[in-house]
């Protein structure tokens, strides 16, 4: 008997990405606007979800501070793109593209300046200390007015512009198969651009020399340490990164609302709940693993948005008031169970089921008698 054959699908992955990044850029041709509003929402969560599964899942740091970076992020991108001149606000008149790639940057400086935090602490204390920055994001929106606007009026961002081309209803009309694109269809494809930028950096980051120090570290930063890892350049580095992506989200965030409006209370926009949330998909796709992480905000985020689509549409969920059930609320109840299910039956999330379903594939033929 020859020995068994292993069928492998690494060929075929490439082009299962590639199919789906044609009907992800198709959708726009086909879905009503409200629709694509909904997948925007949920590739915000994706970009932001991607960061944090890095620092959770591959390094091995506990964050709770993902809403922090966020409206830091959406506040450097709205004050840096914002107009000269408004004696209310301030605003610096940069081009949106070089805003938000210096709204990423000062994310990333300020993921730095909570490094040596992160570098001496570890699991719960690293998290609680991390909280702490998101009370400090609370104030920070309550009291900086020429910078977020307050919280009454808030301030709208300025229109994203790439060399002169706006994502919005602006601009010269454009026609493809005779379908408009218009703002939602422009902003779907701005956001799809960043969402596969961050997607494919990460994954060049895990698979390099980054990933694995992050790697080592994690699993035991004094064998990392003997073997050349600089243990705290590692864990900084980690943090600047989830950072940088999390102010991305924030850039995304304040595009998709059309307004930057800071939170009256810790359970808003950028409140604890918005970093369970992120947590919640990680958890739910999989510390550790990019495509998971894609998944779990497919469900967090993309929920309440396809919930509130059907509730308009077959008069669900029109109750009103602190008892009521809303799209928000089932859908929290939904990842809620859905956290339990995975840390009772699988600490792996749809990661590790989507690894066993492609170990199912991966059958064994035997060969034939030589």
């Amino acid at each position: 008997m020859s020995e068994p054959r292993r069928l492998s699908l690494r060929p075929v992955r490439p082009v299962l990405w590639l199919a789906l990044l044609v009907v992800l850029l198709a959708l726009p041709l086909y879905l009503e606007a409200a629709w694509l509003k909904a997948g925007q929402y949920m590739m915000v969560g994706a970009v932001g979800a991607i960061g944090l599964t890095m620092l959770i899942g591959q390094a091995g740091q506990l964050s709770l501070a993902h809403a922090f970076f966020l409206l830091a992020g959406g506040t450097s991108y709205t004050v840096l793109s914002g107009p000269t001149g408004d004696q209310r606000v301030l605003g610096l008149g940069l081009d949106p593209g070089l805003a938000l790639l210096g709204a990423v940057a000062i994310s990333t400086l300020l993921g730095l300046a909570f490094a040596p935090v992160a570098g001496r602490l570890r699991g719960i204390y690293l998290g609680v200390a991390s909280l702490s920055l998101v009370f400090l994001g609370l104030y920070f929106g309550q009291a900086a007015e020429s910078l977020t606007g307050g919280t009454s009026t808030g301030r709208p961002p300025a229109t994203f512009e790439l060399f002169g081309f706006p994502f919005s209803n602006a601009g010269p009309e454009i026609e493809l198969l005779g379908v408009p694109l218009r703002q939602a269809e422009r902003v779907w494809y701005l956001f799809l651009a960043l969402t596969v930028i961050a997607f494919v950096l990460a994954r060049g980051a895990i698979r390099g020399r980054t990933g694995r120090a992050w790697r080592a570290v994690r699993d035991n930063e004094a064998a990392a340490s003997v073997m050349g890892v600089g243990v705290a350049r590692a864990k900084a580095g980690a943090f600047a990164v989830s950072s940088a992506y999390a102010g991305l989200a924030g850039v995304m965030t304040v595009l998709w609302f059309d307004i930057l409006k800071p939170d009256e209370s810790e359970f808003g926009t950028y409140g604890i709940n918005t970093s369970i949330a992120f947590l919640a998909m990680v958890i739910i796709g999989g510390l550790g693993s990019v495509s998971g992480a894609l998944v779990g905000a497919l469900l967090v985020n993309g929920l309440p948005q396809v919930l509130s689509l059907y509730a308009a549409d077959l008069g669900w969920f029109t109750g009103t008031g602190d008892g009521a059930f809303t799209p928000a609320l089932i859908s929290s109840f939904v990842y809620g169970a859905a956290i339990v299910l995975v840390v009772l039956f699988e600490p792996g999330g749809l990661a590790a089921i989507g690894r066993r379903i492609t170990g199912l594939l991966r059958t064994t033929h035997p060969g034939k008698d030589r």
